[in-house]
């Protein structure tokens, strides 16, 4: 069952621990498509509420398997003050072409009319790869309310067409695959979305002030140590289930277990992550 109470306890966390001031709700991380519509508009007003002076961004995702889910969802979401929504494709019936994928988007989008509005791409999991800079092509026309792209995979050729086209800066690129990210800065995303910035956030943070400056050999030192980790543990089998687990240990909050079909983290697995992740060197001792 979803713990509201600890949802305090862990916006503290990120933004006094990790410098983590802006969240994605109920994306995958948070298992969103695991829980029930009333569970995520549950969680939804609790972030809001928590992080109220607290937070920057509070950008929920609201994309389910069908259209009429997704629409009651964004109109919570505009109803509580989210300062964005997002949405993937659905992935059992999916969208065949560009002009599907926007026609249910709109649909979605059109019931918010005062929220920026995000397509969440993440082929790996929805199977849905018609290519982001396809989907751009006259894309305001259409939905007036979109803002830009949460992009999760590893197809930096198609990330880096849609910076191309962006040429007066009016979309958001907000790279989703984290020991990818100084790739993606290179190519233009401006900013991120992740699993690892619950528990890296502040060396991620630091990555990105040495990729402003620029410094590029020590945006690479961090950018090296994140995948050294994430290297490590894939290896052993990482998922949504393990990032809690290492969430919980870093942190000292009990993320609790993932809902099935996904379950815990082994005992093993929680001994070896940790003493990887102890055994990292940052620069500057950060």
């Amino acid at each position: 069952k979803i713990n509201l109470p600890v949802i305090r306890q862990y916006v503290d966390y990120l933004v006094n621990e990790q410098n983590v001031k802006n969240v994605f709700v109920n994306g995958t991380t948070g298992e969103g498509l695991s829980l029930s519509i009333q569970e995520r508009k549950q969680l939804a007003e609790e972030w809001m509420c928590q992080g109220k002076d607290k937070l920057d961004h509070v950008i929920i995702h609201v994309g389910a398997l069908n259209l009429p889910e997704c629409q009651e969802l964004a109109r919570h979401a505009a109803a509580i003050g989210a300062d964005g929504i997002a949405v993937i494709a659905p992935f059992f019936f999916k969208p065949t072409n560009r002009d599907e994928l926007v026609a249910f988007l709109q649909k979605v989008a059109s019931e918010a009319p005062e929220v920026p509005f995000y397509y969440y791409h993440i082929p790996p999991l929805t199977g849905v790869k018609i290519r982001v800079e396809e989907l751009l092509d006259g894309i305001k026309a259409q939905i007036p309310t979109f803002q830009g792209v949460k992009f999760s995979d590893t197809d930096l050729l198609d990330l880096a067409q849609c910076i191309n086209k962006n040429e007066t800066g009016e979309f958001e690129f907000l790279y989703g695959v984290d020991e990818q990210l100084l790739g993606a800065l290179a190519v233009g995303a401006n900013g991120a979305v992740g699993s690892t910035y619950n528990y890296l956030g502040r060396q991620t943070n630091l990555m990105l002030q040495a990729f402003a400056k620029p410094d590029f050999a020590l945006a690479q030192q961090y950018q090296f140590l994140t995948g050294e980790f994430l290297n490590f543990v894939i290896k052993l089998g990482f998922g949504v289930a393990q990032t809690k687990a290492v969430m919980t240990f870093v942190s000292g909050i009990p993320m609790g277990p993932p809902r099935l079909p996904l379950v815990d983290a082994s005992s093993e697995f929680i001994v070896k992550a940790k003493a990887k992740l102890d055994s990292l060197v940052w620069p500057h001792g950060n």
